[in-house]
């Protein structure tokens, strides 16, 4: 068991430093430091070592960093790419926009790490199109890397090559899936497509590819600077090192707290966000983004922010997205919302998503115009369970999700406002 309590500042080390986002400030505090060592190593060593760290994929999934690298044939001596999935579009998730702001070369140093751990000479950052500010310091810090040797041919005198590009994606929430990201960097329509072949075999252009989030990449100079050990000393056994969280809600300081995994989520909303404002109560809780099952005020006792104690509730970790659901809020307008915003975003190749989320979309639009009907929340829980597991990605599984467990635990209000024929 790690330290779950002890804070420490590794994604947001640069958080309110005096021009934070410069190379200048960057360097002046360590920044690149750990780039130079890597390119002391053996690729396999780094490999290794972000293995024993125990750093798993920030980005939702929570697969071992160090195992997915280790995926990309190592005698296939033709092109690798390197993708960093910026394209941020879980509701409720605000985290990677932050490291972005906070310091955007920190995200840089990882790949050209990660580029060089798995072979690859170029890379993409790619982002939500509308994240109009993130992309222009994102752009301006690659340009200055470029400038100071950091990146291009020949890094640091060591013979390595790497390149960067910034994409601007159009903000379709589909191609934060990895595969559909890919569809859409290669000028096509942004679909997922079925694995296997995983991205790390045939991939962007059909060569070997990893997809790693920005927080996860953004943890990797740390990790090569400190070493494994201290990484897996923050956290819980299986779940190691720090995490941001994106807390919202009515509660007095809302905002990304970066937290040792294993802390507890009461400690979090009642001593670092000081607690509920004054008149409002939790009612419910989502703890991973808009796709991750509801937890109710009762459960939140004595959880802790960690991939298996959430998964234990029924719930996900997901993105780190914790949402507050206060007294005060109507749960068939929280559930309109999710259902709607998943039909919205369906690319519509998978017949049980297509037409899943527009029946439930549907349904909870009869119900909030007062024109709900008895066996709605059955129908839709029944609608719900077929749609899981029978796609290509799992966008018909996040709305599935969240609508099963809305309707389970807060069935009852749901069917009052039906049986009340009220209006949303």
């Amino acid at each position: 068991m790690g330290d779950t309590l002890t804070k420490v500042k590794i994604t947001t080390a640069f958080e309110g430093k005096p021009d934070a986002r410069s190379l200048k400030t960057y360097v002046a505090n360590g920044g690149y430091t750990a780039l130079k060592k890597a390119l002391g190593m053996q690729p396999g060593q780094i490999i290794d070592e972000v293995k024993a760290s125990g750093l798993r994929g920030r980005g939702g999934a929570g697969f071992p960093t160090g195992m997915k690298w280790g995926f990309v044939p190592k005698d296939d001596k033709g092109p690798k790419y390197l993708i960093c999935n910026n394209d941020e579009s879980e509701p409720g998730t605000f985290k990677d926009r932050y490291i972005t702001e906070c310091n955007p070369h920190m995200i840089i140093e990882g790949m050209i790490i990660a580029g060089f751990a798995i072979g690859a000479n170029k890379g993409y950052i790619y982002t939500r199109y509308d994240f109009f500010e993130e992309i222009k310091w994102l752009e301006d810090a690659i340009r200055e890397a470029y400038g100071a040797g950091f990146l291009g041919d020949n890094i640091q005198g060591s013979g390595f090559k790497f390149h960067l590009d910034h994409y601007a994606g159009a903000g379709a929430y589909i191609c934060g899936e990895e595969t559909g990201l890919l569809s859409s960097l290669e000028g096509k329509k942004g679909q997922p497509k079925v694995k296997p072949p995983f991205p790390a075999i045939s991939g962007y252009l059909r060569r070997p590819t990893i997809v790693n989030n920005t927080e996860t990449l953004a943890s990797v100079p740390w990790i090569i600077n400190n070493g494994a050990a201290a990484y897996k000393k923050m956290g819980t056994e299986k779940s190691a090192g720090t995490k941001l969280f994106c807390l919202s809600g009515r509660v007095k300081r809302p905002g990304v707290y970066e937290l040792p995994l294993g802390y507890p989520i009461e400690k979090l909303i009642n001593e670092d966000a000081g607690g509920m404002l004054p008149g409002y109560s939790i009612k419910a809780c989502i703890p991973g983004g808009s796709s991750a099952p509801i937890l109710t005020a009762d459960e939140l006792k004595g959880l802790t922010l960690d991939y298996e104690a959430i998964a234990a509730k029924g719930s996900m970790l997901g993105s780190g997205a914790i949402m507050i659901i206060d007294n005060t809020m109507s749960m068939v307008e929280l559930l309109k919302v999710t259902v709607d915003f998943y039909h919205h975003e369906s690319c519509g190749q998978c017949t049980p998503c297509r037409e899943g989320t527009g029946w439930l979309a549907n349904i909870m639009t009869g119900i909030a115009a007062g024109q709900g009907k008895k066996d709605d929340l059955q129908r839709m829980f029944e609608i719900s369970r077929n749609m899981e597991g029978k796609t290509i990605c799992a966008l018909s599984d996040a709305a599935a999700m969240p609508t099963k467990s809305i309707v389970t635990k807060f069935g009852a209000e749901i069917a009052e406002f039906i049986e009340r024929g009220k209006r949303a």
